[in-house]
């Protein structure tokens, strides 16, 4: 249940951006462009260091898609709370992690053009502490399964990748992909993590009349 949450919440996320962008009256840009231009209230100029028209005239539809996904992400967690294994890294893992959830709720509830510094707020939950969650996931325990070789070695892969876009993006610094690919880097590491997660509970499970692997046979009756 926690895994096919996690994956409707990254599926309806994704879904959502691209139907809000396609009712654009001017281009779109994922380059260009922020995540949050999506959920803007007003149209027209916008962001004084990357002055551009924003006009999006369904933001109510992405504001809630945003506020979902993090309500989603926060209810798969908590659902999949025997695959963090025990421990304080576990422990402070999934604190990070929830409170990067709270982050799209919040961004989702302020747009930036309504209340910049509390959304702005939002984005370095999602950003910053979020993204530091996933740091200690790469370090749960081994006995848990998400602390095992190969998705240890995805969450570490991941995590590394989005310290690097978080920085970048806050500074500022295009390496040639844009600034709104850059903040994309950073912002959807978790929707990256929790997919790739979702299918290795998905995997792990014991299908219906599989017997676990390593169980003896039960000797039949007579």
């Amino acid at each position: 249940m926690g895994a096919a949450v996690w994956l409707v919440a990254v599926a309806q996320f994704f879904a959502v951006q691209l139907v809000v962008q396609s009712g654009w009256r001017t281009s779109y840009s994922w380059a260009t462009f922020n995540i949050s231009d999506l959920g803007n209230v007003h149209c027209g100029m916008w962001d004084v260091s990357r002055p551009r028209y924003v006009c999006s005239p369904l933001h109510d539809v992405m504001n809630v898609s945003f506020a979902v996904h993090g309500v989603l992400l926060s209810a798969g967690a908590l659902l999949l709370g025997g695959c963090w294994g025990p421990g304080g890294m576990s422990v402070t893992a999934r604190v990070l992690l929830l409170i990067g959830c709270g982050g799209w709720i919040l961004v989702g509830s302020v747009p930036a053009d309504v209340n910049e510094n509390l959304h702005v707020l939002g984005a370095l939950f999602i950003m910053g502490l979020g993204n530091i969650g996933l740091v200690c996931a790469g370090f749960l325990r081994r006995d848990s399964l998400f602390g095992r070789g190969r998705p240890r070695v995805v969450t570490l892969a991941i995590a590394a990748a989005a310290q690097l876009a978080t920085w970048l993006f806050f500074a500022q610094a295009d390496p040639g992909i844009g600034l709104g690919a850059m903040e994309r880097a950073a912002a959807f590491a978790l929707d990256a993590w929790v997919s790739v997660m979702a299918v290795s509970v998905i995997r792990a499970g014991n299908p219906a009349g599989r017997a676990p692997r390593g169980a003896r046979p039960v000797p039949a009756a007579g």
